[in-house]
């Protein structure tokens, strides 16, 4: 008897879908299982526009085709495109930039230098926008999705930025999973022993429509994977993660990347968490003296109860990294523990502090200081942008409040 063995290997193609195709394109070649085929071998795809020109009452734009280098671009009749997204976006950009230099606002007949560039170049970025964004959905955990979006200047992805769902530990630093879990049947409203925040002799924290319900200042504790409830349970809101849909924009006010809500958000509701990789205070201090150098603010204390560790989410972190400050916040950071009971070590969650209308941006205060006559509410101080920075606030390079409300306290710290 005879045996054959047959070995099959699969490997993952760096390459995107549309990459292929234009491959094959390239090398004139069918592939069925890339849907080229002799009748749409010469098909050619609009990857954006170039400039634009106005010849008797013709309309002519060059044309850079994907899969093709620049010197392959073409100037092409209007009737001629199908891309009818890529032209009004075209249009509004060169419109856009038509008014920012105090031009006319109707379409010249030749464009210049300067201004075709310029189109080239916000094509670029909203191309390399599109892919960071595809890149921040298929790396979140959470059900809200995220849109980025440019309209005030050509800066496109940070550079240096990695999206990360949960904390990320540092060296020498351990979270210890919980050992014991509740045996509710039913925590809201039949809590076993006072459920999870009970144990931890505190107050359960949401109402039955998963918003908070205690006091500024006051611990969350939720249900965790110990528990014998399940996923629905009412206890178990932060650990779901982000729920809306956000988009990261550019602000037009000098304060870099924001954050704002796409849908309504009710007073109470559970944001985001602020997400980074955990350093001890030793490391925080170090790198807290480079970034205040360099006006950042991204090391947030965990000094629930002592100040012991920071959050950095200058290179790790999720949304929140490019949440800014304000003086009147819509937000409101409570410490959370789940599955690490370590009071050194919570979890930083934003809730609303009132309804938040859908396209408005969202903050948090910096340097947020909470009820100073309540002993829990002085434990949870933000002190953001203090963060692992010895000595007098007073010694630091001051940074100029860009909030613009009327409670604004013109600095940051």
């Amino acid at each position: 008897m005879t045996w054959s063995l047959k070995l099959c290997c699969s490997v993952c193609c760096k390459s995107s879908w549309n990459q292929l195709q234009d491959l094959c394109r390239l090398a004139k070649l069918s592939c069925p299982a890339l849907g080229i085929s002799k009748r749409n071998l010469y098909d050619f795809e609009v990857e954006y526009l170039c400039d634009y020109k106005k010849i008797r009452e013709q309309e002519y734009y060059l044309v850079k085709w994907r899969g093709y280098p620049d010197s392959e671009s073409t100037w092409e009749p209007r009737q001629n495109l199908k891309c009818v997204r890529i032209l009004k976006q075209f249009h509004k950009d060169l419109e856009r930039e038509l008014l920012r230099r105090h031009h006319r606002s109707k379409t010249p007949r030749h464009l210049d230098p300067s201004l075709a560039n310029y189109l080239v170049q916000k094509a670029k970025q909203r191309r390399a926008l599109r892919r960071w964004e595809q890149e921040l959905n298929a790396k979140r955990s959470h059900l809200g999705r995220i849109t980025v979006e440019n309209e005030v200047d050509l800066d496109g992805p940070p550079r240096a930025f990695v999206y990360i769902n949960e904390y990320r530990v540092g060296e020498g630093i351990t979270l210890n999973q919980v050992a014991v879990g509740c045996e509710c049947q039913d925590c809201l409203w039949a809590p076993t022993g006072g459920c999870c925040p009970g144990a931890s002799l505190h107050k359960f924290a949401y109402n039955d429509q998963g918003q908070v319900r205690l006091r500024a200042g006051l611990p969350i504790y939720e249900c965790n994977s110990r528990c014998r409830c399940g996923y629905d349970c009412p206890n178990r809101v932060v650990q779901k993660g982000i729920r809306y849909d956000l988009c990261i924009f550019r602000t037009d006010d000098g304060r870099g990347w924001g954050v704002r809500t796409l849908e309504k958000i009710r007073k109470n509701s559970f944001v985001m968490e602020y997400v980074g990789e955990i350093i001890t205070s030793e490391e925080a201090e170090r790198r807290g003296q480079i970034y205040d150098r360099q006006g950042a603010t991204y090391l947030f204390d965990l000094d629930y109860v002592e100040d012991v560790y920071t959050v950095d989410a200058a290179y790790y972190g999720n949304i929140s990294h490019f949440v800014n400050h304000s003086c009147d916040p819509n937000l409101q950071v409570y410490n959370v523990f789940i599955d690490n009971l370590d009071e050194r070590l919570p979890r930083i969650a934003f809730f609303a502090t009132r309804t938040i209308r859908a396209g408005e941006e969202l903050t948090f205060d910096y340097n947020m200081q909470v009820d100073p006559v309540d002993m829990e509410s002085t434990r949870m101080d933000s002190n953001f942008g203090l963060a692992g920075l010895p000595g007098s606030p007073k010694k630091r390079v001051r940074i100029e409040c860009k909030c613009g409300t009327e409670s604004c306290r013109k600095y940051l710290f």
